[in-house]
């Protein structure tokens, strides 16, 4: 029978940890079936290895392994099993580089303001591993993510217990975002009729042409778009805002994507910066300007920096910085113990991971003594901030939402071939002066064109056809399959949906959609309705493009299942094969944290365990594999006894945290396998090992619990030692030596 290979991805912080647990069972578990697993290291630090060798050791060089699965994803042999991994800022990649660098590994330092082509080169390089580099390469199809039926009715069956009141008394939080010259209001899209290169160019006033990037092809019937972010309006939203919050006396807060959108939104969380702290930096501007401070880099770059100052300017400028607190309003906070607020970093405050968690504290966020208070949400852009502001006016009216019979909204998201947003990293632009950005075709005649003021956010996106199509195709196998309607979340009046909107109308007709109910609403109305059927107990199935799928996907399942980790998150591949992501990773480093002063890691590995078993079904069925077919039947089994069961990690130290839990899906799948009569090989191999794992199930659990409550050493944060990271990651012998068995 043909092998089959499944790779698993290498990559960050507690999903990475968890992966020294669970890997080996996968792996003993299959063994035998004709299935390989093997790993493949996307992971920030190896990210920076593989794309700086040059002075590197032969032992410390690694392959490009994310040119390679981008390749594989291409195919129709790919079955990649894909965690979350950091999409880095900048203090991110300084620290992976600053941490590798201690390593003994010679890579060189981030230039954040070259001074030369040498350093403009290197910033380039870097640029291939800062933000949103991992997904937009591997997903070669588009998003179909839900919850599974299991882990739903488990969900509504044991409602989590997060939820909090919104006041009756009414509440003061709002989400504000500009009226006006953001990137919603300036944007221009067409669709090209022909394969072309296209050039973006800048020209000044004076008639000086600049081009900023060169050869982009576009390809017969793609979308492009081009939008503006004036800098002078946001700076004056963010001014009106301050004082918004000082008059009502709640929390300020910023929600941006400076991860993903890595040059667009790091630029206006500096402007926020600059804005807040006004008075301080311009007091200061000469001496922040010597040590190198960047406020795209938030609060804490220029804290860390002031140590390059005499003692006398240092304190000098921290006492000032504390003045400002004093007239301004209270800030939201990241950690009100440490004094981290939401302007700290710039990676801190994630608006798919931050606006949930305000919904689901009552319209709150925390303030510096630790309590939630009212706030207002800070959105610049009306592309995404109108349905955010629909969900809080929602519960305003409403009140909380129940997990416990609230319904589900899942997602089928257009983002194969860097569809939309995320794909426009190298195509972000501030402008360098006053004059027009366009996008000029081989000919020299201009596509689209934009005028700009001196550091106006410049962006270009592209949207492929054939992504669109598929779109289209999966969404209605996903109504056939659920008997959901559909809705395509589409503003006629947003240039970009206007063309995709002809698409959907171009391509839906070639499908019997007869009795099926498939509808395009603009966001709110789209936001409104689904909220609806929600507070009804009634399913709907979001269609939204890239940035909104990403949004989506964490909002409802934060709300619904308390993590959007639990999601069932399937990429059928374009052309053929299957990547199968794992859930979201935004309280990794606070779990990372936990597992080093505690001992206790509270990853929930459900996501993982949910991912494997639709990569065993695409086995079964590509290549009649029989024994994958039962592998994932009884893997099922094993999740819905887990959760049953109450195995999930939990917060608190000294009680079951991911290990254990891994432990037990261990324990109910080798049972299931067991119990199963389809394959009489695999029944008596894991009756035997069932048998053992039931015998010794008291003494496992107590070496995994004795692992915890003290300090643990892993060797580092971006690059751990594999030793040491799985010493305290298998930390029982008793269960280590029954999986090596196998």
């Amino acid at each position: 029978m043909t092998t089959t290979k499944i790779t698993w991805t290498k990559v960050d912080e507690s999903p990475a940890l968890a992966t020294y647990s669970l890997l080996p069972i996968i792996k003993a578990f299959t063994k035998g079936s004709n299935i390989d697993v093997e790993t493949s290291d996307i992971s920030l630090a190896g990210r920076i290895i593989a794309n700086f060798p040059e002075k590197l050791t032969e032992e410390q060089k690694i392959p490009d392994y994310l040119t390679i699965l981008g390749e594989l994803a291409k195919t129709p042999a790919a079955n990649i099993i894909k965690l979350p991994n950091i999409s880095a800022s900048i203090p991110q990649l300084q620290s992976a580089v600053k941490e590798l660098k201690e390593n003994g590994y010679d890579i060189p330092d981030y230039p954040e303001e070259p001074k030369n082509d040498a350093e403009r080169n290197l910033q380039a390089r870097f640029a291939k591993v800062l933000g949103s580099a991992v997904n937009p390469v591997l997903r070669e199809g588009n998003s179909d993510r839900r919850a599974a039926a299991s882990v739903k009715k488990f969900a509504q069956k044991n409602p989590h217990k997060m939820m909090k009141p919104w006041p009756e008394s009414g509440s003061k939080t709002r989400v504000v975002h500009m009226e006006e010259k953001d990137f919603f209001a300036s944007e221009k899209s067409i669709t090209v009729e022909k394969a072309i290169d296209v050039n973006i160019e800048f020209v000044a006033n004076d008639g000086n042409r600049t081009v900023l990037k060169e050869k982009i092809p576009l390809l017969a019937g793609e979308v492009i778009d081009t939008c503006v972010m004036n800098v002078s309006a946001l700076r004056n939203f963010y001014a009106e805002q301050i004082e918004a919050a000082k008059k009502d006396g709640v929390l300020l807060s910023l929600h941006l994507k400076a991860t993903m959108m890595k040059i667009s939104d790091p630029i206006m969380f500096g402007h926020c910066v600059s804005v807040f702290y006004k008075d301080v930096l311009d007091k200061h501007t000469d001496l922040l300007k010597k040590i190198g401070s960047n406020v795209n880099n938030g609060l804490a770059d220029i804290l860390e920096k002031l140590d390059r100052l005499p003692a006398d300017k240092k304190t000098e400028i921290e006492t000032d910085i504390a003045n400002v607190y004093k007239e301004r309003p209270a800030l939201a906070m990241v950690d009100s113990e440490k004094g981290i607020t939401n302007l700290h970093v710039p990676n801190n405050v994630i608006i798919d991971a931050s606006m949930p968690n305000i919904v689901r504290d009552g319209g709150k966020m925390w303030n510096e003594d630790n309590k939630l208070q009212d706030c207002i949400a800070m959105i610049p852009d009306r592309s995404y901030a109108t349905m955010y502001k629909e969900i809080i006016e929602d519960c305003k009216q409403h009140g909380q939402f129940d997990p416990a019979t609230m319904g589900s909204v899942a997602n089928v998201g257009l983002m194969a071939q860097k569809a939309e947003e995320y794909g426009s990293h190298d195509k972000t632009f501030e402008a360098p002066g006053e004059g027009k950005i366009s996008v000029v075709d081989e000919s020299g005649a201009t596509l689209i064109e934009q005028s700009v003021e001196i550091g106006d956010i410049f962006r270009m996106c592209q949207t492929k056809d054939a992504p669109v199509q598929d779109l289209v195709r999966l969404t209605v196998a996903r109504v056939k399959a659920s008997g959901s309607p559909a809705i395509f979340w589409l503003d006629q009046s947003r240039s970009h949906d206007a063309e995709i909107i002809k698409k959907v109308n171009r391509y839906l007709p070639e499908y019997d959609t007869t009795g099926y109910d498939i509808r395009i609403m603009k966001p709110v109305e789209a936001m409104k309705f689904s909220l609806e059927r929600v507070r009804k107990g009634e399913d709907t199935i979001s269609v939204t493009g890239n940035v909104l799928r990403d949004y989506l996907t964490d909002l409802f399942p934060i709300l619904e299942l308390g993590t959007s980790a639990r999601m069932l998150s399937i990429v059928p591949l374009m052309n053929g094969g299957g990547l199968f992501e794992t859930g979201a990773g935004g309280s990794a480093p606070k779990q990372y944290q936990q597992l080093i002063t505690e001992g206790h890691l509270r990853w929930d590995s459900l996501g993982e365990y949910c991912a494997i078993v639709p990569s065993l079904e695409m086995i079964s069925n590509n290549i009649n594999n029989e024994k994958a077919a039962i592998l994932a039947e009884t893997l099922d089994e094993a999740i819905t006894k887990y959760l049953e069961n109450g195995k999930s990690p939990s917060r608190n130290v000294n009680e079951i945290d991911n290990r254990g839990s891994t432990f037990y899906l261990a324990i109910y799948w080798a049972q299931a396998l067991a119990a199963q009569n389809k394959d009489a090989a695999m029944q008596a191999r894991f009756t035997k090992v069932a048998k053992e794992l039931e015998e010794k199930e008291p003494c496992i659990a107590e070496e995994l619990l004795a692992a915890q409550g003290q300090t643990v050493d892993i060797g580092g944060y971006f690059f751990p030692d594999p030793v040491k990271a799985e010493k305290a990651l298998r930390p029982s012998a008793t269960f280590n030596s029954i999986i090596d068995a196998m």
